[in-house]
């Protein structure tokens, strides 16, 4: 009961956020990261009955990862960075791709000893698409980069750079992609900043 009474106050705050918070300006890179959010201001977005429903079916179907980092995993979510200053952990789920609003490729979570929490999910594009996805939504960049299998990555501009293990953590090699747009959505932690803000203030203390 608590649960889903939390996860509602979750969905109307960034219902909120979205109507009445600008959503980007003047980002800068967080440090010791190369996922860059676009740099351009936009107006603050309003809620549009669109819009509303597909925060809602994004809502609907996360609400089972939102505490559960397990369920995520076994549905075929993994780890691709550890925690990133103003962001969180980051998993990928590759099998999906384009927009769904009730499939983000990607879930980003905070930490606090073993317990996960969801706080944004995130969408990935091989470019900037030609029509926002979501109403008033902003992009995010992310540099081309080699992952690997305990989160770390390291940016690398082609594949057959990258080595087969990480050299700092001995993590094997994952995979690679090319420079990506990013859309990321702060559906279940309120973000000051904005709804498709790239970084949230809110989540600087936390840490693994």
């Amino acid at each position: 009961m608590l649960r889903h009474r939390w996860a509602s106050l979750a969905l109307a705050a960034a219902l909120v956020a979205a109507g009445t918070l600008g959503c980007g300006s003047d980002d800068k890179n967080p440090a010791g990261t190369t996922a860059v959010p676009q740099t351009h201001s936009t107006p603050s977005v309003t809620v549009s009955a669109a819009l509303g429903r597909q925060l809602t079916d994004a809502h609907a179907a996360t609400a089972k990862y939102a505490t559960d980092l397990s369920a995520a995993e076994r549905d075929g979510y993994m780890i691709i960075t550890q925690m990133m200053p103003g962001m969180g952990f980051h998993y990928l789920n590759p099998n999906i791709k384009g927009f769904d609003a009730s499939k983000p490729a990607i879930l980003v979570y905070l930490k606090k000893g073993a317990a996960a929490q969801l706080v944004a999910l995130e969408w990935v594009f091989p470019e900037q698409p030609t029509s926002p996805p979501l109403d008033g939504a902003t992009y995010g960049s992310f540099d081309a980069a080699c992952h690997f299998k305990d989160g770390t990555f390291t940016p690398v501009a082609v594949e057959a750079n990258c080595p087969q293990k990480n050299p700092d953590t001995a993590s094997p090699f994952n995979f690679w992609h090319p420079k990506l747009v990013t859309m990321h959505v702060w559906l279940w932690y309120p973000n000051p900043a904005g709804l498709y803000h790239g970084t949230n203030p809110l989540v600087e203390p936390f840490t693994a």
